[in-house]
């Protein structure tokens, strides 16, 4: 009878099947609350697990209870107020009414908290999301290995002894071995039948029998198993192309954008990286920040340095063309980019930054998402995004986002799963 053994490693007063089981029935729930998870994250947090609030009227099981009326019979335990022979009132109150606290009154549970790992988080978050248009083709140098089989070899360990290749090489061994001798054991046996069938003497006879025995003991001396029949499974290392990915986060830093229009900005660029990392082995980050003149930083700078003067988005894609010529070519690197602004630019310079993306830039990359980021109240569509909007490249998207809690329904629009 075969029977399994579960051997993960659970946590303390943890359930690994318990877990899973609570996950699969309840994952309508699970997925909601990590949207309201995320909405209200800050960015050092957006790659962590963390607790989550279900209402317990989402995950209550159905249940049989006693509802009020009806004849049954209890056994009381006796009082000061009533004697032997006393008559029961019935509790007052129709059916509906329950005998649960009023409002106010006693204690309650409304939620039930349940703690996601990182892993089961950004499960959660990513399962129905898929990169548009992906074609991994472009694959860049041999910095990964991975073991492979190589056939069998002589030598090894114990524990990569392959059985089936051991035992056929044994057979062919002695197969070979033994050839001859089984050949001269046939004939020696013919000729002590005939012997015997003539009545041939004593002294032929003994000698035809010796003759025998000896070549039955000598294919008796072949070993079943000898050393060098033993094969071993060998593997051995080879290099593996790895797909990789350089995503380019571009944002406006100019006077108009605001902590607010920043602080939405760096939650996109955060998950649009986190599902980067899951679909490629290697992703690089490239930071470009821009007022009036652009300039590549570091990603504490990026995000915490305080910079401000006037919008030129033109010197920013002029540097990521540059940098992509010197450090990322699209033969070997697989590139995305990201754009946060408010739309705000100056003069031509709208009309400049949509020609040189059609001719420069979208070519050589795999997806272009603009964002723009708008007050709530502000309608008005900006000189950018007019301007972006004649450029018909199918793997150039725009959006625009007013609220930090959009952020989530925008990601999900851009890179929701095709259907097949």
């Amino acid at each position: 009878m075969n029977s399994l053994i579960d051997r993960r490693l659970n946590g303390r007063n943890k359930s690994a099947v318990n877990r899973e089981r609570f996950l699969r029935r309840y994952k309508t729930q699970v997925r909601k609350a990590v949207r309201d998870l995320i909405r209200d994250r800050s960015i050092e947090e957006m790659d962590q697990g963390g607790e989550i609030n279900l209402p317990t009227r989402d995950i209550s099981e159905p249940r049989f209870r006693h509802g009020s009326g009806g004849d049954r019979e209890m056994v009381h335990p006796g009082n000061r107020e009533f004697v032997t022979g006393d008559t029961i009132d019935r509790p007052q109150g129709g059916a509906g009414q329950g005998g649960g606290n009023e409002p106010g009154e006693g204690d309650s549970v409304d939620q039930f908290t349940f703690t996601l790992s990182r892993a089961e988080f950004l499960n959660f978050f990513f399962e129905d999301l898929e990169l548009p248009h992906l074609v991994r083709t472009q694959l860049g140098d041999v910095n990964q290995k991975k073991w492979q089989r190589a056939g069998y070899t002589t030598t090894g360990s114990p524990s990569s002894l392959s059985v089936n290749r051991t035992l056929k090489a044994s057979l062919s061994r002695r197969i070979a071995l033994s050839v001859g001798a089984r050949q001269e054991l046939t004939a020696a046996e013919d000729e002590l039948e005939a012997l015997l069938a003539d009545k041939a003497s004593d002294e032929l006879v003994q000698a035809a029998r010796e003759q025998v025995e000896s070549l039955r003991g000598r294919l008796a001396r072949v070993p079943f198993l000898d050393e060098i029949d033993l094969r071993y499974r060998n593997r051995v290392s080879v290099p593996v192309p790895v797909a990789r990915a350089v995503m380019f986060c571009l944002m406006d830093v100019s006077g108009s954008m605001d902590e607010t229009k920043k602080d939405m900005a760096k939650r996109f660029f955060t998950l649009l990286y986190l599902f980067l990392t899951r679909k490629y082995e290697h992703v690089d980050l490239v930071f470009i920040r821009h007022t009036d003149n652009a300039e590549e930083v570091d990603e504490d700078t990026f995000f915490h340095d305080p910079k401000s003067g006037g919008t030129v988005v033109l010197s920013a894609l002029e540097l990521m063309h540059d940098i992509i010529a010197k450090r990322y070519s699209p033969s070997t690197w697989n590139i995305y980019a990201a754009q946060a602004s408010d739309g705000d630019s100056f003069g031509a310079d709208a009309g400049r930054s949509v020609r040189f993306l059609s001719e420069h830039l979208l070519p050589a990359t795999r997806y272009f998402a603009y964002i723009e980021l708008h007050d709530i109240h502000d309608v008005r569509k900006s000189s950018l995004w007019a301007e972006y909007e004649r450029e018909p490249a199918e793997h150039f998207v725009m959006r625009r986002i007013s609220d930090r809690s959009e952020i989530f329904s925008v990601f999900h629009e851009l890179f929701r799963k095709e259907a097949a």
